[in-house]
């Protein structure tokens, strides 16, 4: 068996001072900043979607910092506490994280 090396965090010719492109943030981070700015959008404290969402407010911070990977069932709970549907947020996500082909032109698939 070929030894395997672990994914490096940080590509090594990598500047940290340029932000990494939207779609090459983790997903954790994305999903993060779509709640994040859904609960600013409703003028809603943390405090008061973490209790609606029955989770700690600091383990609500760390998911909308993307710190943490939330479970399907956590995410759930937190979409529900917005009145999100939790397809918006993962359509949202994948927006961002979807490369723009063409210079901003996105792609549409059509059924036949």
């Amino acid at each position: 068996m070929a030894d395997v090396l672990p994914f490096p965090k940080v590509r090594p010719d990598a500047d940290p001072a340029v932000e990494p492109a939207e779609h090459d943030r983790p997903l954790r981070e994305v999903i993060g900043d779509v709640l994040r700015e859904e609960r600013l959008d409703q003028e809603r404290t943390l405090a008061d979607v973490a209790d609606d969402a029955s989770v700690s407010l600091p383990y609500l911070s760390e998911v909308e910092r993307g710190v943490k990977e939330v479970s399907s069932d956590v995410l759930a709970a937190i979409c529900d506490a917005l009145e999100l549907p939790l397809a918006d947020v993962l359509e949202r996500s994948a927006e961002r994280l979807r490369p723009m082909a063409g210079g901003g032109s996105a792609m549409v698939l059509l059924a036949a």
